[in-house]
């Protein structure tokens, strides 16, 4: 795993999860780096992240005009049952956790970090954030929705910490079955999209544009944001996002 880790950084070819991540210039690799390294420039960062994510997902709900994949199923269920949108954001992502089992993936601290930031910063953007509003109103907050959401996703990931729970599920299932990311990204999320919709969640126009946008935006930000660990930095000579993980 090491020797895969490096060479990759080396050759400065994406590791599998980065693929659209500066696809017209080299850009290292986006793996774990061990919680004590820099914590005190990277937390902030995670979970400023974090609080973002979960808010513009709210944004998006008041907007009421579609939402991503996964919000669709949050939406959904929370249709048929008492809890809260950010309780039953967590309640997926423990339950896709389990998933995790199978495919031998390993929770981190970002991995539950991001369980329990975005669950309660996008119920507290719903209490924020005023229903019924007008149309010119909503196409602004889904507009500042999609672009926050993809934001906030270069700047928690590039904090290092570890995936979270469904794109841990991604980039497992694309190592066990030998699929691109990309067809397993796909597969997955349009499986969700259908399950929420069947549920009752809204999908709309914001649900194609979140689509096509959040790719290309998240990958303009991410190298802007990606942690660069300056302990290879001074043994390499050269910056990279890389970091082995501690036996």
């Amino acid at each position: 795993m090491r020797q895969d880790t490096d060479t990759t950084a080396r050759s400065g070819r994406a590791a599998p999860g980065d693929e659209g991540i500066g696809r017209n210039r080299p850009f290292p690799p986006l793996t774990y780096v061990r919680l004590g390294e820099r914590p005190l420039r990277r937390l902030p960062q995670l979970f400023i992240g974090l609080a973002l994510y979960g808010f513009s997902m709210a944004v998006m709900v008041r907007a009421a005009l579609g939402l991503s994949p996964w919000s669709v199923l949050n939406e959904g269920l929370e249709k048929h049952t008492s809890l809260s949108f950010g309780t039953l954001t967590a309640v997926v992502g423990v339950s896709v956790l389990l998933l995790w089992i199978p495919l031998r993936q390993r929770p981190t601290f970002g991995t539950a970090a991001n369980i329990v930031v975005i669950a309660f910063s996008s119920d507290l953007g719903l209490a924020l954030v005023p229903e019924g509003l007008a149309l010119p109103e909503r196409v602004g907050l889904l507009l500042a929705g999609i672009f926050a959401n993809a934001l906030s996703v270069a700047v928690y990931v590039g904090a290092r910490f570890g995936p979270g729970p469904r794109d841990g599920l991604m980039t497992g299932a694309s190592a066990l079955t030998g699929r691109s990311i990309r067809v397993v990204r796909t597969f997955i999320e349009v499986s969700v999209l259908a399950i929420g919709w069947l549920l009752g969640g809204g999908v709309g126009l914001g649900t194609v544009l979140y689509a096509l946008a959040v790719g290309p935006v998240t990958q303009f930000f991410l190298p802007r944001f990606a942690y660069t660990s300056p302990t290879r930095t001074a043994r390499t000579g050269s910056p990279v996002t890389g970091s082995r993980r501690s036996s």
